[in-house]
């Protein structure tokens, strides 16, 4: 047996409450929505866009899921907004001018049940961005409109 000092105890027990409990991902890409025509579907929120299935990709938020069948997908678009840092330039440092910060966007437009046409438009972090891009291409069968000539050089 291992004897302690009382503060070792008590810094070993508050260790052991304050570890997180080791839960799995869910999976998917994180992204956040920016916009959609989807009707009852929640706008400007966090989403976690999942392709695992063969079928269908799913629209994850808290709480609705969205289901859009691969094979009614028609348009996928990517495009970047650069923009500079200016509000860590004022609170910071002017430095903070010089560097460029880079938002992705891929738009997904896709047929509903009733012939409509819907789109889903994500802002997708920059980690994510080049696999959200290759598994769409590859489960839809359509490939990516860039919307501009930085965005089909970036591609994340």
């Amino acid at each position: 047996m291992i004897l302690l000092p009382k503060p070792a105890w008590a810094l070993l027990v508050l260790t052991a409450w304050s570890v997180p409990v080791l839960l799995p991902a869910p999976p998917g890409a994180r992204a956040y929505l920016t916009g959609t025509t989807v009707p009852g579907f929640p706008a400007k929120c966090n989403v976690i866009l999942n392709m695992t299935g063969d079928e269908e990709m799913q629209f994850v938020t808290r709480e609705l899921t969205l289901h859009v069948p691969y094979d009614k997908v028609n348009t996928l678009e990517y495009g970047q907004h650069v923009g500079r840092r200016v509000a860590e330039a004022v609170l910071i440092s002017p430095l903070f001018l010089l560097s460029k910060t880079r938002k992705h966007f891929v738009t997904v437009g896709y047929v509903d049940a009733r012939g409509r046409q819907q789109a889903v438009v994500l802002e997708v972090g920059k980690g994510d961005v080049r696999a959200v891009l290759a598994e769409l291409e590859a489960k839809t069968g359509r490939r990516v409109e860039y919307t501009d000539d930085a965005a089909r050089q970036g591609r994340g």
